[in-house]
């Protein structure tokens, strides 16, 4: 089969598109033939080295969507034929996966393999990031940076489901209307205006409940102005970079704020969990109630393309590997 390969850290280029075994699964384990494989941002840093696999080479990737082809000993939560989806692929970038069988989620009658690989891992993030970090509700204001992102566009939809005021920040007029369009009520054009000035006039001065940053070293500590006394800082990316370190005494001086670094891995740790969260949002898929943005796909062959277009932040909502196309 064919398979995006990494030999050593670096820039796009080292994505190189190979011919590998076939693998077989082993006790728990399922094949998955893959129909769409989702992009994500924390496959570029496992690229450049940032974090750090198993070892080398290794093919990148998570999150698929396709068919179960066979199972391995033991496996009974799936069968050979079964339209699944998972975030937890044993290298996604590939005509083939191995996955743990409790960690695929049947895909319901009525969504795509394309509409699953875009909603597992954001429409997840989004929904662990406004239901369980801070719960949101009707009242709080919230701050999602990147608001024409992935994950941004998701958990603005989820915020305004939930009845929270949006506030998005994003780098260009086209991506505002993106995010007035996902249900974000203030749209901040950072590139032009100061975000922290913004969001506290937009407040009154009296900031938000919650700040959900997934860029990081440029908008990490000036987020923490923006927060309402005892409001959360959500750090669940970065983008630009990981944040830098800071004293904790200056969540008290920022008004007894509370900081987290979340994982979806930690909210879906449980395949009961994992079940329900992977529920919620597969549901709202189906009934139309969270509409997903596919901004753009791209061959297997060419996945060197798709990471430079998402660090070059000219994306907007979800990118698609398929391995269908392009062969």
């Amino acid at each position: 089969m064919k398979a995006i390969r990494i030999s050593a850290p670096g820039g796009p280029d080292v994505l190189r598109l190979e011919d590998v075994a076939d693998p077989s699964p082993k006790d728990g384990e399922a094949l998955v033939r893959v129909e769409a494989i989702g992009l994500n941002f924390i496959e570029v840093y496992f690229r450049m080295g940032l974090y750090k696999p198993a070892g080398y080479p290794f093919t990148p990737g998570g999150e698929v969507a396709g068919v179960v082809e066979a199972v391995g000993p033991g496996v009974t939560s799936v069968k050979p034929g079964d339209h699944v989806a998972t975030f937890n692929a044993q290298g996604a970038y590939a005509e083939k996966s191995l996955v743990a069988a409790g960690r695929l989620v049947p895909i319901p009658e009525g969504v795509s393999a394309r509409q699953a690989a875009a909603a597992m891992l954001q429409g997840m993030t989004a929904h662990y990031l406004a239901t369980s970090t801070r719960p949101l509700g009707p009242g709080d204001t919230c701050l999602v940076h990147a608001a024409a992102g992935g994950v941004g566009l998701l958990l603005c939809r989820i915020a305004k489901r939930r009845g929270a005021r949006v506030i998005g920040t994003v780098s260009t007029e086209a991506k505002a209307v993106l995010a007035r369009e996902a249900g974000a009520d203030e749209v901040i054009l950072y590139t032009k205006i100061d975000f922290v000035a913004e969001t506290k006039r937009l407040t009154n001065g009296k900031g938000v409940e919650a700040v959900y940053d997934s860029v990081g070293k440029t908008t990490f500590e000036k987020g923490l102005d923006v927060l309402a006394p005892r409001g959360t800082m959500a750090l669940f990316g970065q983008s630009s970079g990981p944040a830098d370190p800071i004293d904790p005494q200056i969540l008290n001086q920022k008004g007894s704020v509370y900081l987290t670094r979340p994982s979806l891995f930690h909210y879906v740790a449980s395949r009961e969990d994992l079940l329900a969260r992977a529920g919620d949002v597969l549901a709202w898929v189906k009934d139309g109630s969270l509409p997903l943005r596919i901004d753009r796909t791209f061959p297997l062959a060419e996945a060197a393309a798709a990471h430079r277009a998402l660090e070059a932040r000219e994306t907007a909502g979800k990118v698609l590997i398929l391995p269908g196309e392009g062969a």
